[in-house]
């Protein structure tokens, strides 16, 4: 007898006809867990004909009693309310149930690849051999039979790609990694690879939108590996055109996580794309407010590092514009560590003070700044209680852009699955 890998769980089904063909199939798999699904005659032919004749006995074995096992919605609603229980008791995980229809009658094998289609990766069939057909040929009680086997989610696969590409597109990429793992653990052999890439590329762009810069960028690099593997052998439609993008943002996060400045030169660009982000995508004006405020303040931090040096959390007073210098050593001392820290409009006061001209720009456009700052202070994740307005965070992005000479072009554009 062949044997496969042992298996976790077995669900097969079982008539009150011969029991030679499931016996085979339980020897063959070598479940841990079985659950025989028959109608209430056939429990006496599983004990007398089937449970002596194991070779290997299942840890734990079960079994669902089907009422009528002509009957579709019956054999369905008594499946569906028994069966997804009692392997989750079994600690069945997806990818880990094969399900054996040999016996079952058309109502019973449609109601059990509907049930078992969270769980299983395999449905497996003993077939009366033609002849001449060539394949997996078992003789059971002198009869020749031929083994089959399929992976119903290699065809599903597809479908629920294309969820998680949405998932995706909608800027849920923890979501988008849970379903992409999912079907990485449903698919067969072959097919694995491209989902755990899909996975890992969701997971990336899942950290990059928490900021986590240097695992986004690991992330994305495996991605990138892997699909360029895949489309060696073909891969979804339109993997080959998406390679550019990913290749792109691995190599913006790679400048940004090898930069050793303390001031990193890609951390303004990056925090005004998350604000775009999070108002047009997410439709969060109050978390795009806050990230673009801090956008603001990088860029300055950034020019003032750049081209004078100064770190705005530990300044030098004599580093600073003499305008500034008495109010800087009353107001802007911590008491705690003794250092100098320049606030937001500090630091453009102190770009402007030495001549440059992202400083000099700031106060020119101060009057138009002022209230939408003051929006940004009075929002609930500022320091006050009214929530901001979507269109105060577009006109104070576009009073950023302009500041800084930032092109939207330069800006990490996310890619669009469309696979």
């Amino acid at each position: 007898m062949a044997h496969d890998q042992p298996v976790k769980a077995l669900v097969i089904a079982l008539t009150e006809h011969a029991a030679a063909a499931a016996v085979y199939s339980i020897n063959r798999l070598q479940p841990d867990s079985l659950c025989f699904v028959l109608p209430e005659g056939a429990k006496s032919l599983v004990e007398s004909e089937v449970q002596p004749k194991i070779e290997h006995m299942p840890r734990r074995w079960d079994w669902v009693i089907l009422a009528a096992t002509g009957e579709f919605v019956g054999c369905y609603q008594t499946l569906a309310r028994t069966l997804p229980e009692m392997l989750r008791s079994w600690d069945v995980q997806p990818g880990e149930l094969v399900v054996d229809v040999t016996e079952a009658t058309p109502a019973m094998a449609g109601a059990l690849t509907l049930v078992t289609m969270p769980m299983s990766s395999r449905i497996v069939s003993l077939v009366p051999a033609q002849e001449g057909q060539e394949g997996d040929r078992i003789d059971i009680a002198g009869q020749p039979y031929v083994w089959t086997q399929g992976n119903p989610w290699d065809e599903a696969a597809s479908v629920s790609r294309r969820e998680g590409c949405d998932l995706f597109n909608r800027g849920l990429f923890a979501a988008a990694a849970k379903l992409f793992r999912a079907v990485e653990a449903r698919v067969s052999g072959g097919q694995k690879p491209l989902y755990r890439a899909f996975a890992d590329l969701a997971d990336g762009y899942d950290l990059w939108e928490r900021f986590h810069y240097r695992q986004a960028w690991e992330k994305l690099k495996t991605a990138v590996k892997a699909f360029e593997m895949a489309s060696l052998w073909g891969g979804p439609p339109g993997l080959t055109s998406l390679l550019p993008a990913i290749k792109a943002n691995a190599g913006f996060l790679e400048n940004l996580v090898l930069d050793p400045a303390p001031v990193k030169d890609m951390q303004a660009p990056d925090l005004l794309a998350h604000t775009g982000r999070r108002l047009h995508g997410a439709n969060d004006p109050e978390t795009a407010m806050v990230s673009l405020v801090r956008a603001l303040e990088a860029f300055a931090q950034r020019q003032l590092f750049k081209q004078y040096q100064i770190k705005t959390w530990d300044v030098q007073l004599e580093q600073l514009p003499q305008a500034l210098r008495e109010t800087c050593r009353s107001c802007w001392l911590e008491d705690l560590d003794g250092k100098y820290k320049l606030p937001l409009q500090a630091q453009f006061r102190a770009l402007a003070g030495l001549g440059d001209q992202m400083g000099q720009a700031f106060l020119r456009e101060w009057p138009t700044m002022k209230p939408l700052l003051d929006a940004a202070n009075h929002a609930v994740l500022g320091h006050g209680f009214e929530p901001v307005k979507a269109e105060r965070v577009q006109q104070l992005y576009e009073v950023v852009v302009k500041l800084s000479g930032v092109s939207e072009t330069m800006l990490p554009r996310f890619p669009i699955l469309n696979l």
